[in-house]
């Protein structure tokens, strides 16, 4: 074929709207040297048949952003392309039909308040005097959000097409890439059907096609695709146009005008996935077959909300593709196995108003090298090798559709695909009551049922039905002793001459200690943000053990391999399945371990923050003294297949101590109270030490520096603008959970990042960021406010502390 250059800089798979979103983005950073290769015509996977839904707000304050960003985009790029778009800010409403989803809708609308969108709540009757032929049965309430928009999926993707080729991208079409090439880790250029191209950067933005693209480099994209329906009406007499959109989540159903008539679609609880055969070879612009007994009840409820439908007629049953992921979160980023080599796929149905932001912030990360802002939603550096599994996507997707419009409750979980990956304890828990919670697969037990009792989640956003057990397990550690079974973190070893050199240029603090120490630490990027936080234990002179979380691992292990220099003499294993590890904290932690271990565990001989090999039962196992609960206690390292005698022989002498099996949410409560930081909620990459109040773990002046320290020490010298508070409400029947906004002295200055229960305290509690118009935050500001904070549209009094307000001098955890 003519035309095919030998090199680009970056070659683009796929021409839905989001690769084209990269090519104009790209174009827009000034990187032009691209080239976009579509298989088949542009926009012929999904995007085509897309409904054009543009919202804005979404689960975070930074995916917000990004489709905040979307919707400026849309409004402005007809002008500047010259091709039309259809875009139109219409505005959106979403009705309740129950108290629990008002107060999901509430509590939306008090998140976007943070974000700064416009957001109105309607009682239902205006609801329906801007939406005239809604009807209004069994309605608890409303919200609507007036910047809400619709587009035309495939002229959007045209105009962006066009914007990037009058920048100078290359787009060709019927060009099917046939393979990714690679060398030494990082990406080389591709195969085409007609020859091959060079290139340094490649980006996967290839659909429901990505999984399988991504496996030519094996590399993990863990999407499937599944069937979404939808019907568009004859005209209908009575259909205003300009109507907003309309979401009806209790009836599965969205409602569109256009042109006089309307688009019905649906996200049903259990969805019909497609494709896990192979998607045919010629598949282009093509509908599924209709299956009308899958959505005549779905049409039913439909009706229902919209009785005009009863007497309208069907012009168009539809059925198409669509990607979903198992967590229903979208895939960006650069890929961990392979450097240069870039994703942007498995939208999950919000493609259209994705696609803006994400093309961006892409196009960021590609020029810059690094993410513009937080994007741990949706990295896919999120996501374990095992979920490339089709068989795991397959039955996944069948539930993943069907959660766009399902409650969003507190602490759900999945239920499908379960079981994936279980500690060598699971079994027992599960006799002793565990009900279960998934991480990355993992299956924890984040709970124990009491006896005669089912262990299974109840729902709410007030008290659930674990909220009385979680309690006495929280006391449990607190008072006497608690056994938690924390095998899911991940756990890494770092091996060799130069080890010390490598972590020490990782870690912000000074892991150059004697052996046996543990050193708690950021990993830093050049920012100053925090990429990591976790443990190094310090086992040789050249060997050190580190602890990160379960959901994390895929993240850290990378940015610890790719952080080793090529001449450096160290080596990285990830050993997480090589070892169990149990939570043994309370006051009574240290008498109860010292019935079976003759190691001197005496504070003198054992002190905080150290670790040893000691005998219990008969194992020999890595017990260390660390917490992440606030108490005395350890964390035993065990060799996996010593983990059942271990755990057998602990709880059987624990009988006189009082021990109480405990799990993760007695975990988040515990840790709430003494306000360690989590990292995803609380600290990221944005954040550094000095805004998250984790400046005694920088060891500012150690020999050599360490990642981040220039821009860290630049903005201590400028003065902290942010700072991380704990937070108590002073009403113990409102819950908090994250993005509830803080209010000081009637002004908005930052909102929750993580929030549970303290059962010590008796409050609910929460840390959140304050901020103060750019100025410094210093103590006498925070200490002069008077604090609210936003639960449900309600605001309710709050008190704020920059220490914990459980044991600030951590007497208990040094005893």
């Amino acid at each position: 074929m003519p035309g095919i250059p030998s090199h680009a800089h970056v070659v683009i798979i796929g021409g839905g709207i989001v690769g084209c979103s990269v090519a104009y983005h790209l174009a827009k950073r000034g990187c032009t040297d691209v080239l976009l290769l579509e298989r088949k015509q542009l926009t012929c996977g999904t995007t085509w048949h897309a409904a054009g839904l543009v919202g804005q707000l979404r689960a975070t304050q930074n995916l917000t952003r990004l489709a905040q960003y979307t919707t400026q985009l849309y409004e402005g790029l007809e002008r500047e392309t010259g091709q039309a778009t259809g875009f139109r800010q219409v505005g959106s409403i979403a009705v309740a039909a129950s108290e629990a989803r008002f107060e999901e809708l509430k509590r939306g609308a008090s998140m976007a308040r943070c974000f700064g969108l416009e957001v109105q709540i309607l009682p239902p009757d205006a609801a329906r005097e801007r939406w005239p032929l809604l009807s209004t049965d069994g309605l608890v309430g409303a919200v609507f959000l007036p910047k809400d928009a619709q587009t035309n999926p495939v002229d959007t993707t045209r105009s962006l097409a066009t914007g990037a080729r009058s920048a100078g991208v290359r787009i060709l079409e019927n060009l099917k890439v046939t393979a990714i090439r690679a060398a030494r880790g990082a990406v080389t250029g591709v195969a085409t059907e007609h020859g091959e191209v060079r290139a340094e950067i490649v980006v996967n933005c290839a659909g429901m096609w990505a999984r399988e693209v991504g496996g030519w480099a094996n590399v993990t994209v863990p999407l499937h695709a599944a069937e979404h329906f939808y019907i568009v009406t004859q005209p209908i007499a009575g259909l205003a146009p300009g109507l907003p959109i309309l979401r009806d989540a209790d009836a599965r159903s969205y409602f569109k005008e256009d042109t006089g008539k309307l688009l019905v679609g649906w996200f049903e609880p259990r969805a019909k996935p497609w494709g896990e055969g192979g998607i045919p070879e010629g598949f282009a612009f093509e509908q599924l077959p209709a299956d009308l007994g899958h959505i005549e009840p779905l049409f039913a409820s439909a009706m229902q909300r919209v009785p005009a439908l009863e007497a309208a007629g069907v012009q168009v049953f539809f059925n198409g593709p669509e990607s979903f992921t198992p967590d229903d979160r979208y895939l960006l980023g650069e890929t961990p196995e392979m450097r240069g080599l870039y994703v942007a796929a498995g939208f999950n149905s919000i493609g259209i108003q994705s696609a803006g932001g994400a093309g961006k912030v892409l196009a960021d990360w590609i020029v810059d090298g690094h993410p513009p802002f937080d994007l741990w939603d949706v990295d896919i550096r999120r996501c374990a090798p095992f979920q490339r599994n089709k068989r795991y996507l397959r039955d996944r997707t069948a539930e993943t559709l069907g959660l766009l419009y399902a409650m969003h409750w507190p602490f759900r979980q999945a239920e499908t695909a379960r079981g994936v990956r279980k500690s060598a304890l699971h079994d027992r828990l599960a006799a002793a009551g565990a009900c279960f919670g998934e991480v990355a697969g993992f299956e924890r037990p984040n709970w124990f049922a009491a006896a005669g009792a089912e262990a299974r989640y109840e729902y709410s956003y007030g008290r659930q039905n674990w909220f009385a057990q979680a309690a006495g397990e929280h006391q449990a550690v607190r008072e006497r002793v608690g056994l938690f079974d924390e095998s899911s973190f991940a756990k890494f070893v770092l091996k060799g001459r130069d080890a010390a050199v490598v972590l020490g240029r990782i870690c912000a603090n000074d892991i150059d200690v004697p052996s046996g120490r543990i050193v708690y630490t950021q990993w830093l990027n050049e920012r100053g943000g925090i990429e990591a936080d976790l443990t190094v234990t310090r086992e040789a002179e050249d060997a050190f053990l580190i602890v990160t979380s379960c959901a994390t691992q895929t993240r850290d292990f990378s940015w610890l391999c790719r952080s080793i220099e090529p001449d450096a003499r160290a080596v990285a294993f990830d050993v997480s399945s090589a070892y169990a590890v149990l939570g043994l904290m309370g006051p009574r932690s240290r008498e109860l371990l010292a019935t079976l271990t003759d190691a001197d565990l005496s504070t003198a001989a054992f002190p905080f923050a150290t670790s040893q090999i000691i005998d219990l039962g008969y194992a020999r196992v890595r017990a260390s003294r660390i917490t992440y609960v606030g108490e005395l206690g350890y964390e035993l390292y065990i060799p996996t297949e010593f983990a059942q005698s271990v755990y057998d022989v602990i709880v059987s002498a624990g009988e006189s101590f009082g021990l109480r099996l405990a799990g993760y949410h007695a975990l988040n409560s515990l840790r709430m109270e003494k306000a360690y930081r989590h990292w995803g909620h609380d600290i990221c990459d944005e954040d550094t030490p000095l805004e998250a109040g984790l400046q005694f773990a920088v060891a500012w002046d150690k020999p050599g520096g360490f990642v981040g320290l220039e821009a860290l020490s630049k903005r201590r010298a400028q003065g902290v603008r942010r700072r991380l508070v704990a937070i108590a409400l002073e009403r113990a029947d409102r819950l908090l959970y994250h993005n509830e906004p803080i209010w000081r002295n009637d002004e908005l200055v930052g909102r929750i990042s993580s929030g549970m229960f303290g059962h010590t305290l008796g409050a609910s509690l929460g840390l959140g960021y304050l901020a103060n118009g750019g100025a410094p935050v210093s103590a006498e500001w925070i200490a002069a406010g008077r604090y609210e904070v936003e639960v449900a549209s309600e605001r309710v009094p709050a008190r704020v502390s920059l220490q914990p307000f459980y044991d600030p001098s951590s007497a208990r955890v040094k005893c």
